[in-house]
């Protein structure tokens, strides 16, 4: 069999300077800066548990990407795949260096991975390969997100959501970002590896000072209920083992209404442990979802999700990330989803500013000037040299999503209510909407 590989395309961002326009009017931040610029504020930093958010500091491949804690620092030219690391030409002694340096680590196993036998007949389907991997649990060490554990059934996601930050994933496997939906790794043996890695877990966290068991959170980088899970049931064997046990505390967050599949596993997991279920639901406008998430499941399936699992007694709630300046921003549209998410018994709502690693803004500025030409000086000016829009935009959504939940009585996400309680012991047994720290993810 050929070498999992693909050639890395350049595609070009076109990064002129562009002058500030009220291009996002409805909720236009009346800055007068010129183009991106630096930007401080640690209230702001965004905080990850799926892969259509923000990031955090950590270094592995199934966590958060690391990144500058600085909002404003720039956005890094330089490619962590090696074909892409700098433009080639033919004369490039470089590049002829690069070209035939051996494949290592997990890159070297990727491209060595045999096909995956699928039922799959369609033309479209992307090509399934079955990775050989030696842990399924991965440990997350950083104390900007909220999890200490992370599981990812499989890298890459056939959902092709255009802003996805997880792209940056495939290239430690030497593949272009675009290849994400394009190239599915089903991670093997994950049942057995699972019984192995939870050896390592400890029902005592560092970060609660010991009351409370660390935290395992599924799907941050790759949607655990995409279509590859309808024939190889990775996820379901994860479900499985830690149904098995006690006092875990685990989440999971999709874009899928095949979560209801394992309602079976999920109960079993709550009567002895702490789960939260998390649904993805940008937009209500099934046209607009569909650009934006092409493959995935229409927003009133995912809401029926919702429903139903809450009819199954399991504590669920919806997410709105990312915020799509200019396309998910509009007067009454994050409204709209959040009505709509507590009509289906949600209990949670959160959301966060749209944040664009270096690979997922080589996919997403070129669809903005395709789909969105309007849009596309403003998206220039606030992404092309930088991964975050601009701060004080990001206070008038976090204060906007701050009174949503509460208008709505939302509560807060159980590890997050848990996490304020553990940070400050002396906070009042009343819940106070508006003090709940807003935790960004996707």
């Amino acid at each position: 069999m050929s070498p999992v590989r693909s050639q890395s395309t350049q595609v070009s961002l076109n990064r002129r300077p562009a002058q500030q326009t009220a291009l996002f009017p409805t909720h236009s931040t009346q800055s007068t800066e010129q183009g991106p610029k630096a930007r401080t504020g640690s209230d702001l930093a965004p905080i990850v548990t799926g892969p259509g958010g923000s990031i955090s500091v950590c270094p592995t491949p199934d966590c958060p990407p690391a990144f500058s804690a600085e909002h404003g620092a720039p956005r890094r030219e330089e490619s962590q795949t090696r074909d892409a690391a700098a433009p080639c030409g033919a004369a490039s002694a470089r590049c002829s260096a690069d070209a035939s340096a051996p494949l290592v680590g997990i890159a070297r196993i990727a491209a060595n991975s045999p096909a995956a036998e699928t039922q799959r007949s369609s033309p479209e389907r992307p090509e399934y390969f079955l990775l050989p991997v030696k842990s399924i649990l991965n440990r997350c060490d950083s104390k900007r997100v909220p999890f200490e554990w992370t599981i990812n059934p499989y890298r890459g996601c056939e959902f092709a959501c255009k802003y996805c930050y997880a792209r940056y994933t495939h290239e430690y496997m030497e593949l272009d970002g675009s290849e994400f939906e394009k190239k599915i790794f089903v991670k093997q043996d994950a049942a057995p590896l699972l019984v192995q890695d939870m050896r390592k877990y400890s029902f005592a966290s560092k970060s609660s000072g010991g009351v409370y068991p660390e935290h395992i959170a599924i799907g941050t980088a790759t949607d655990p209920y995409q279509p590859a899970e309808r024939e190889y049931r990775v996820t379901r064997a994860c479900l499985e083992e830690l149904a098995k046990r006690e006092g875990l505390s685990v989440s999971l967050i999709t874009k899928s209404n095949q979560i209801v599949r394992d309602i079976d596993l999920f109960k079993t997991i709550a009567e002895r442990s702490e789960l939260s279920l998390n649904l993805t639901i940008t937009t209500l406008r099934p046209r607009l979802a569909r650009l934006l998430e092409p493959r995935a499941p229409r927003p009133d399936l995912r809401l029926a999700a919702v429903k139903q699992l809450r009819e199954a007694g399991l504590a669920v709630g919806v997410s709105a990330c990312p915020l799509i300046p200019g396309m998910t921003d509009r007067d009454g549209e994050l409204e709209a989803v959040a009505e709509a998410a507590k009509n289906a018994g949600a209990q949670w709502f959160f959301s966060n500013v749209l944040f664009l690693m270096p690979s997922s803004a080589k996919q997403f500025l070129p669809f903005v000037r395709e789909k969105f030409p309007k849009l596309a000086k403003q998206y220039e000016e606030w992404y092309a040299k930088n991964g975050y829009a601009p701060d004080e935009y990001r206070k008038q959504m976090s204060q906007r999503i701050a009174k949503i939940r509460q208008e709505y009585g939302f509560v807060s996400r159980p590890w997050e209510e848990r996490t304020r309680k553990t940070k400050q012991p002396q906070l009042s047994m009343a819940w106070q909407p508006a003090e709940t720290p807003l935790r960004a993810a996707g």
